[in-house]
This record gives structure tokens, sequence and C-alpha cells, in this order.
């Protein structure tokens, strides 16, 4: 494994009952767009995460196969990178897309696939890295 971990950003842009919408940043560059749920003060499966400094590591979920769990959260466990597209696949994780879009009559993220296989192979070879999440809405 690499032994310097890369730094991921969040920087959360929108706030609505159709999600937490952001962009991730990859090394200071803007790689791709999130989703996650509002906040609902940190309610477990149901809210955004406290935006904050945080390590995600190597997880092997049930459900989504190899991925990064945000460790750390107050109160939580099992927060996790994957794909999705609206906020009822966020279970209180992040999703990563290409871009933000409607699907049906919700605001979503779009080309989550693909983008979420193109994230994961960037972190090929690591175990980790520290996440901020910063919020400018």
């Amino acid at each position: 494994m690499n032994p310097i971990s890369p730094i991921i950003e969040i920087i959360r842009l929108e706030e609505s009952e159709f999600g937490t919408f952001g962009a991730l940043k990859f090394q200071k560059e803007v790689f791709c767009v999130t989703l996650e749920p509002p906040d609902f003060e940190n309610a477990k499966n149901k809210s955004s995460i406290p935006a904050q400094q945080y390590w995600c590591h190597r997880k092997v979920s049930p459900k989504y196969g190899e991925t990064f769990e945000v460790q750390n959260v107050p109160g939580r466990e099992n927060v996790l990178f994957h794909a999705g597209n609206v906020v009822a696949h966020t279970k209180g994780c992040i999703i990563v897309a290409r871009s933000w879009g409607i699907l049906g009559k919700q605001r979503a993220v779009l080309n989550s696939g693909a983008t979420w296989t193109k994230l994961m192979c960037k972190l090929s070879g690591y175990d980790g890295f520290h996440l901020t999440i910063i919020e400018v809405f």
C-alpha cells in the first residue's frame, strides 16, 4: 500500500429535502459531485455526518463490496462511500457521482456507478485517506 494517504475534501454547497449536495476534491482537484442526506442532527442511517475532519479506512461491505468507511463519527458506524442516485439511496452515507440532475421529480446525482469505479481506481493501493468536510451554505 502507498505510505502517504491522499487528502479528500467534500465541500457541501446546498441542502434541501432532496439531500445535501457537494463537490469532492481529490488532492485539491475537483473530482466529482456528492450526495448525502440532509442534516438531521447526525441521526443514524438518516442524517449527514457533522462537518469536520475524519479518517476513512478500506472496508468490505456485505452490500457494497470494497469501499471506505468514515471513522469516528460520533454515535455512528458504517458511514460508507458508495454509488446511488437519490437521497433515499444514501442511508446516512456519501454517494459519489459525475453530475447533479433530476430523476423523476427529485434532485439527484447521475452517472454514479462509473464515478464510483473511477474513485476506487484512484484509491487503489491505499488503506485509508484523510477526509475534510466543509459547509459553505
